[in-house]
């Protein structure tokens, strides 16, 4: 099984999300490991969703869920969500909480049975589920559901999210299709340069969706390509997160040198920009633009990991797919999105 799903602002409804999520819950049979950055649901979805935990707990499965704690500390843009420990502990579950201080745990994963994986970029939320773009991966695989074992289970017994993704990124097939598993921060830098490289060496086309776009080898990659024009590239990005960026490297001066690379890419290449609601600590609508996902010729990067240089510090998962098809899919979803909205712009 290898499923490849995208969402659109406004292209889905939380209950279609929910049946689908509750689906993959009630084929557990042993054991349910969920690794939530955000796991805030209302109403119906809420309700579909619960009863599904609820269920499986009744029939014996032994379930964990692993989410990020706030912290106090300065973070990149957007803040965490307020996933509030009372309703995830409400749940017939074993939780715990993960400090990143400041680093996030920011994964989106679900390990079903030690057989089945459930990732991308999709927080398990009423608005990730309706009003944002996201990408969503399932796939059956004993030896990627075991890598991402190996990723919880150094979650799960320090707490700290610096001690976790040190996991090999050892190639599986499945369904003949290579992929390739990454986890940070244990290979933040790693996965970083790998993306960077897949990019580089593209000579047909790049097609790139992240909220922000601000690793150091990722950037400066990209910056390079816009300057000799090598191949077909495009984009959309977050362009209020992405303004935010440009005023935090004005103000700190340690990420100056970015601001020219980053000014390069936007002005140069066709790169989107969703014009989101900016995050207020009142509530309100997020309705980001999500997903985070890289096209390199046939080559696919799909997960958590925003590409930037706090993802890398982050726990992130990232998954590395070699599959034409897949890549025409992300290619479309891509160009689909990116026509919504406006081009990117580089702030006064």
């Amino acid at each position: 099984m290898l499923e490849v799903e995208t969402l659109t602002d406004g292209g889905q409804a939380a209950t279609d999300i929910a049946k689908q999520a509750a689906a993959f819950i009630d084929g557990a049979e042993k054991t349910l490991d969920l690794a939530m950055y955000d796991l805030r649901l209302d109403d119906e979805a809420d309700t579909i969703v619960h009863s599904a935990l609820t269920n499986a707990n009744s029939r014996g499965v032994t379930i964990r869920i692993a989410f990020n704690v706030d912290h106090p500390g300065p973070i990149a843009v957007p803040p965490p969500p307020t996933c509030k420990p009372e309703d995830i502990q409400s749940l017939p579950v074993d939780s715990r909480g993960i400090a990143g201080v400041p680093d996030l745990m920011h994964h989106k994963y679900v390990i079903r049975d030690g057989a089945a994986v459930w990732t991308g970029s999709l927080n398990w939320t009423n608005d990730s589920w309706t009003r944002q773009e996201n990408v969503v991966v399932r796939v059956g695989s004993t030896d990627l559901a075991y890598a991402y074992t190996l990723d919880f289970e150094q979650l799960w017994s320090t707490g700290i999210v610096e001690n976790s993704g040190k996991v090999d990124p050892r190639p599986a097939t499945v369904d003949g299709v290579t992929i390739q598993p990454w986890f940070t921060p244990g290979h933040g830098d790693d996965l970083s340069h790998r993306i960077a490289k897949r990019l580089a060496q593209s000579r047909r086309r790049i097609r790139i969706a992240s909220p922000v776009l601000t690793s150091g080898p990722i950037l400066a990659t990209m910056a390079e390509i816009a300057a000799a024009h090598t191949c077909d590239v495009a984009g959309i990005v977050d362009q209020t997160q992405v303004t935010q960026v440009f005023q935090q490297w004005r103000d700190n001066g340690v990420s100056g040198w970015k601001i020219p690379l980053l000014q390069t890419v936007l002005q140069k290449l066709s790169f989107s920009g969703k014009p989101s609601t900016p995050w207020s600590p009142s509530g309100g609508v997020h309705d980001f633009m999500h997903a985070k996902c890289v096209v390199a010729d046939d080559i696919v990067f799909i997960g958590s990991f925003n590409l930037s240089r706090s993802g890398e510090k982050n726990a992130e998962n990232v998954l590395e797919i070699e599959s034409a098809p897949i890549a025409d899919q992300l290619a479309a979803f891509i160009d689909t999105i990116r026509a919504r909205y406006p081009a990117a712009i580089v702030p006064a």
